[in-house]
């Protein structure tokens, strides 16, 4: 599989790919014990498929069928990368409607695959190429397996040999195709008394010169020389989906209770495992009632209240309309207010619908709510039961403080509370029919959800300052689309020198962890090792090898990058941000973590009666130091936006506007530089003007209009730069004509300051120069040789009398620029 790329499969073992079986042509076959053949080799290698899970075809767009080298599971090593020169692809079709397809690969004439000496004869012969045929969908760059799209170990999904999960992918079945340089060469004919393949028990016998397709299910193992060959491509029997839906209820919840009890992720796992024995006693008869009764809706409320006793956002339950009946019948009703629970504790109304019962009870936006029928209103946010299941504490109380403002149409609710400037008042509210103010706490209040593309990019700007604005909407959709989007956005902004990059993931559900963080950085990032339940040992063993971000061929640097996260960024959004989170130099920026909702789901898909589907997570991520990856914490913000009276009324985005704040904060801001810029001589000033060096106010950030200078005040500058350059250090005044200018200029004073101190006048050069019919004067010198650091300089320009410069008047008093440059250390 694919590290970094495709690997994921592995990760999130979405996959659930199912083959029928193909009737084969005549065949002339060996049992093993010799190489007979009919005289011709197989030149072609083809089957047809069929899936339960769609997930993959979702993901991706480009498929395709490969030759697999299978040298990595020869010598056991799954971080071995699959050469390039060894792949030959084949075509694939698929159909949504039946979800199934065909395949067909040609077999090169002179495979460049690796040799392998299997024979087990202790001498060091030339060897075998082995190898399987394997699903190999395109995620990035060309067809091929290579660079950011390598592939490692051996193929474990959709390919031509049975794998065992339970005992490290070792290959337990299936068909492999091998190719011998010459009939010198042996190849095994079993698996030997370890029950594994290529090891040194392995009985062996000739393979015949060039291919021959070997069956593995066979025993001894038969060695097939046909021109074409049908196989089959083969998934782990623990991916598909559990489908119980033909049985009765009762049968069907036995046999998931069953696996869900033994498998779920987090068994074990103080806070996470529900009591198992309580559970089953509670549902159990609800369950045969449901089904004495035909009860559909009975059968629903069983499940829906199985999936209540996890605190867990990854368990779910699709009840169909059963399930949109219930949801509705919760929410329908509200009492016209919404609330926020600040970080202090107090809980503001931050929404009154107009001419609801709040409303007419005189309740104002501002107002903090104390209690709510009778109960302290945080006691009454903690014993509210939502629908929306959460991983995080922080995630259900969110979800808790919605909840507790539904109710149904007619019921009442005491609620205390104490209006802006105003008295505590107690005011009884009757529920009536408005969804708006359940929507006004949305995690996606605001946000326009109804996108198309799943990558979308912009330049935010703020004076001359620009910054690149990533949206990461979804790890799900299309992926090579969305690699190629997210590249060519970092394209773009390194071409632009943007200030910085902001890449904001708040808003992604999830779905496959892509590792793009390898863009940004040319370290390895640790991910954490997926665990499953295992049937042979009774406990939680590794899969495969611990996942990791690696870095990627094309590297892309900015001087400021941040990162913005929230509680709608769930499961696969998770690692992904978690692996930007981990470059060197990001900011992570929000008022809550991620969801803290990860594991993997595809192995606990259950398909039950009445078109009922039910979802556990069955993997899970551990560190080495055996605590879980991410579940029930997410990815904390580094620099936190409070959630307080201001931000919870706020119309405008505050955390992007925290992250472009991040942005603009220039490296170097804080950092005393070990020395003051160089001060030019006149004949250096006047070189550098003459060179066209830049003026200080044209890299500023701050673009002012002349019309800002109309009166006194002060206009601040802020120049941020990535190493020292000469930049103009300069006071430019124009009037109608020589005589107004020398008028004007015995009525203003000059004041430069650098460093806090003061530079002479008269250390500065002065040019004299008529501009667009204007006799105009500059006074000005050269500053170059930044150390890094914060620098600050001072203009200040005196005019100690009104002053007419023949076009405008302007009055009397200081007119001062600030500006602060910032170095890059």
């Amino acid at each position: 599989m694919n590290d970094k790329r495709l690997r994921f499969f592995l990760v999130a073992a979405i996959l659930a790919l199912t083959l029928s079986a193909c009737g084969g042509l005549e065949t002339s076959i060996s049992d093993g014990s010799s190489a007979e053949t009919n005289g011709e080799e197989p030149f072609e290698v083809k089957g047809v498929y069929s899936i339960t899970n769609d997930f993959v075809f979702i993901y991706y767009v480009e498929n395709a069928v490969a030759l697999l080298d299978m040298h990595g599971f020869v010598i056991r090593d799954r971080e071995w990368e699959l050469p390039v020169d060894s792949q030959t692809l084949g075509y694939m079709t698929y159909d949504p409607e039946s979800l199934g397809g065909t395949f067909d690969l040609n077999l090169p004439a002179l495979p460049e695959g690796e040799f392998n000496d299997v024979d087990n004869d202790g001498a060091n012969d030339q060897g075998v190429q082995i190898f399987a045929v394997g699903y190999s969908p395109n995620l990035y760059g060309d067809p091929f397996s290579a660079g950011d799209d390598r592939s490692i170990g051996w193929p474990t999904y959709l390919a031509s040999v049975k794998t065992d999960t339970e005992n490290n992918d070792e290959v337990i079945g299936g068909m492999l195709i091998v190719w011998s340089p010459d009939v010198e060469q042996e190849f095994p004919t079993g698996f030997g008394d370890d029950g594994l393949l290529f090891t040194g028990d392995d009985p062996v016998g000739a393979i015949g010169a060039g291919y021959t397709i070997v069956d593995l299910d066979q025993s001894p193992f038969a060695f097939i020389k046909q021109p074409s060959v049908e196989m089959t491509l083969y998934e782990p029997a623990d991916v598909a989906v559990k489908d119980f839906s033909e049985l009765s209820y009762t049968e069907s919840f036995d046999r998931m209770f069953e696996i869900a009890g033994k498998e779920y992720a987090f068994n074990g796992v103080e806070g996470k495992e529900p009591d198992w024995d309580a559970l089953y006693e509670e549902l159990k008869p609800r369950v045969e009632q449901a089904e004495r009764d035909g009860d559909a809706n009975a059968f629903y409320l069983a499940l829906r209240d199985f999936t209540w006793a996890f605190k867990d956002g990854h368990v779910g339950l699709d009840g169909g309309q059963y399930a949109n009946e219930d949801f509705s019948k919760a929410i329908e009703g509200g009492y016209g207010f919404a609330i926020r629970e600040l970080d202090d504790g107090r809980v503001m109304v931050i929404y009154v619908l107009d001419g609801g019962p709040a409303a007419q009870a005189g309740m104002q936006v501002g107002a903090m709510v104390t209690a709510f029928s009778g109960e302290p209103i945080g006691d009454a946010i903690g014993n509210v039961q939502p629908y929306a299941l959460q991983s995080s504490d922080f995630t259900i109380r969110y979800q808790q403080a919605r909840y507790l403002l539904r109710a149904q149409v007619g019921n009442t609710a005491e609620i205390k509370f104490t209006n802006p400037g105003g008295t505590p008042q107690v005011e009884t509210l009757t529920a009536i029919p408005e969804r708006e103010s359940f929507s006004r706490t949305s995690i996606y209040f605001g946000v326009n959800t109804d996108v198309l593309l799943p990558v979308e990019s912009e330049i935010i700007t703020r004076g001359n300052a620009r910054i690149g604005h990533i949206r990461i909407n979804s790890n799900f959709d299309d992926l090579n689309l969305l690699v190629r989007l997210f590249e060519r956005a970092l394209q773009q902004f390194e071409a632009r020198d943007v200030e910085g990059i902001i890449i904001d993931m708040r808003y992604n559900t999830g779905g496959a962890n892509l590792g793009l963080a390898g863009f940004l950085t040319d370290q390895e990032i640790p991910l954490g090792q997926l665990e499953y339940y295992s049937e042979a040992t009774g406990r939680f063993e590794p899969q495969g090898i611990r996942d990791k971000v690696l870095p990627s061929e094309n590297q892309y640097q900015f001087d400021k990058m941040v990162l913005l996260v929230g509680q709608a960024c769930y499961s696969a959004c998770e690692i992904e941000a978690y692996g930007f989170s981990q470059v060197p130099g990001m900011v992570t920026v929000g008022q809550y973590p991620t969801a803290g909702v990860e594991a993997e789901v595809a192995r606990g898909q259950f398909m039950l009666p009445e078109g009922f589907s039910l979802q556990i997570p069955t993997g899970r991520l551990v560190l080495p130091n055996g605590s879980i990856f991410l579940e029930g914490k997410g990815v904390p913000p580094t620099l936190r936006v409070p959630v307080d009276e201001s931000t919870v009324l706020a119309t405008d985005d505050v955390v992007l506007q925290a992250g472009i704040q991040a942005v603009l904060e220039p490296l170097g801001a804080g950092i005393a530089p070990s020395a003051p810029p160089s001060v030019a001589s006149a004949d250096e000033a006047e070189s550098a003007l003459s060179a066209g060096a830049s003026f200080l106010e044209d890299v500023a950030r701050e673009v002012y209009e002349e019309s800002d200078f109309a009166a006194p005040g002060v206009w601040t500058y802020t120049i941020a730069l990535t190493k020292s350059e000469t930049l103009i250090w300069a006071y430019p005044w124009c009037a109608s004509d020589a005589e107004t200018l020398e008028q004007n200029f015995s009525q203003i004073g000059l004041k430069f300051t650098l460093e806090g101190k003061e530079i002479p006048a008269a250390d500065f050069n002065t040019l004299d120069v008529e501009s667009g019919g204007r006799q105009c004067r500059l006074i000005y010198t050269a500053l170059s040789d930044w150390k890094a650091g914060e620098h600050h300089l001072t203009t200040t320009v005196s005019f100690k009398s009104a002053i007419d410069d023949g076009i405008s008047e302007y009055e009397a008093g200081d007119y001062v620029s600030e500006y602060t440059v910032y170095v890059k250390p």
